[in-house]
């Protein structure tokens, strides 16, 4: 038997941060992860192991800074955990005490059981599981055809990846664009069309009525009646929670399945904690529950956990998901952060938008110099920031974390008009027409004639 004051279950990103952070703010404490994994992968990498990184090995996620700050590992799977006698059972360790506990369990590829064909085999999803991918690249090795099923972030990296290595990719998606429930219409049509551009074929507003094949995928036959050949087909229907360990020791779930958690990530169960995809959270501007799942969202919950622990830390609170994205399809990035403009709309907000389209270095005949375009939702009544888009060069993944910033601490667009920045030719715009203030000036002027 062993014992330890604080476990934490699960070793991706919520499982590292919270041990890290944990063992930082209580010195003193005996941290210990149990994760399944002997190499745990780096999670929003995943899709680029079949083309950019080449294989997971290139993907891992290192466990330096667990040893260095004397947190202990074990390679194992708990199997049950008595919470009322805080006594977590693994299955070749025996039972660990202890005094806290943070469930990271993360979560599962979705497998819809209406699908039919999915049980055939090289039918695949893209599961967090090191084993089971590299099983998937090598299976992938001298088959032609995929087709992908699902057009959000893993679907699309994925397909842009393995149409990188030759793959004839089609990727199937039932709402009218690519990346279409994150994105307005206008930077998820460009996505659709860079991707098109570059050699992957999708097909768009049509579903998928089967996978076919006797014992092996063959074809995949569409809703409208249109039957694709395919020699292996990736399902990338997004994600359920895993909380099976969770149900088995009475933590209570919410309606979507997830582990309900307070804004210190706290459970029903006094000193159990959950953070990452297994755990509830809501939405930052409308207080509704979310299912958003991402590591950047994981690891601020892990963090949140790990400094709640033995007391609470009224500045470090979760008080909902901004929800804050971005990919990249070639040279072209892509960022959202908080709602986009049709959500906010169907939400009941009253918007007004403030677009500009620029240049990302000044002057624009610098090498790497690329398009931007920043598009932000503002509140007509206070001029509060909802949500912005940006469309760029790779540096468009840090401005879409500074309107994430802008978002989480409730600016206004009238912040941001005034906001004072550095800017440098080879790095960022130019200052007189910076996008994101530009557009934010847009957004005043149409403030300024409601009035």
């Amino acid at each position: 038997m062993k014992k330890t004051d604080v476990l934490v279950v699960g070793g991706s990103a919520t499982g590292l941060v919270a041990a890290m952070t944990a063992k930082s703010n209580y010195p003193g404490k005996k941290v210990t992860v149990v994760r399944k994994e002997e190499k745990v992968m780096i999670p929003c990498g995943i899709p680029y192991i079949f083309g950019t990184v080449e294989n997971s090995g290139n993907n891992i996620l290192p466990d330096g800074g667990l040893i260095n700050l004397g947190v202990e590992i074990i390679v194992d799977e708990v199997l049950e955990i008595d919470a009322a006698g805080r006594k977590a059972v693994t299955k070749n360790s025996g039972e660990i005490i202890y005094d806290k506990l943070i469930i990271g369990t993360g979560s599962t590829p979705a497998v819809p059981k209406w699908l039919k064909g999915t049980d055939l085999e090289n039918v695949f999803t893209i599961p967090k599981d090191k084993v089971y991918l590299d099983n998937l690249q090598s299976a992938l090795g001298e088959l032609k055809k995929v087709v992908v099923i699902g057009a959000g972030f893993i679907g699309v990296e994925v397909s842009d990846e393995l149409n990188k290595i030759g793959k004839d990719v089609t990727l199937i998606e039932i709402l009218p664009n690519i990346l279409g429930a994150t994105f307005d219409d206008e930077f998820a049509a460009e996505a659709q069309a860079i991707l098109t551009s570059r050699g992957v074929r999708t097909i768009t507003g049509c579903g998928v009525k089967e996978i076919i094949g006797k014992g092996r995928v063959e074809k995949v036959g569409l809703q409208n009646g249109d039957v694709l050949d395919a020699d292996a087909v990736i399902l990338a229907l997004g994600y359920l929670p895993n909380t099976k360990l969770a149900e088995g020791m009475g933590l209570a779930l919410n309606e979507f399945g997830f582990i309900k958690a307070d804004q210190y990530r706290r459970t029903n169960i006094p000193g159990v904690f959950a953070a990452g995809d297994c755990a509830e959270k809501v939405d930052f501007a409308t207080g509704k529950l979310s299912r958003i799942m991402l590591a950047s969202t994981a690891c601020t919950e892990a963090r949140t956990a790990g400094l709640n622990l033995y007391e609470l830390n009224t500045f470090s609170v979760f008080k909902g998901t901004v929800g804050i994205y971005s990919t990249c399809i070639g040279d072209t990035a892509f960022g959202v952060a908080g709602l986009i403009e049709k959500n906010a709309v169907s939400e009941g907000f009253k918007v007004i938008t403030g677009s500009f389209t620029g240049v990302n270095r000044h002057p624009g005949k610098i090498q790497d110099a690329h398009k931007e375009m920043v598009k932000l939702i503002i509140s007509e009544q206070s001029g509060v920031i909802l949500g912005g888009e940006v469309l760029g060069g790779k540096c468009a993944g840090e401005l879409t974390n500074a309107m994430g910033i802008a978002i989480q601490n409730n600016m206004t667009v009238y912040d941001l008009v005034m906001m004072q920045i550095g800017t440098q030719p080879l790095l960022t715009a130019s200052p007189a027409g910076y996008p994101l203030i530009k557009a934010a000036e847009a957004a005043v002027a149409k403030l300024h004639n409601k009035k």
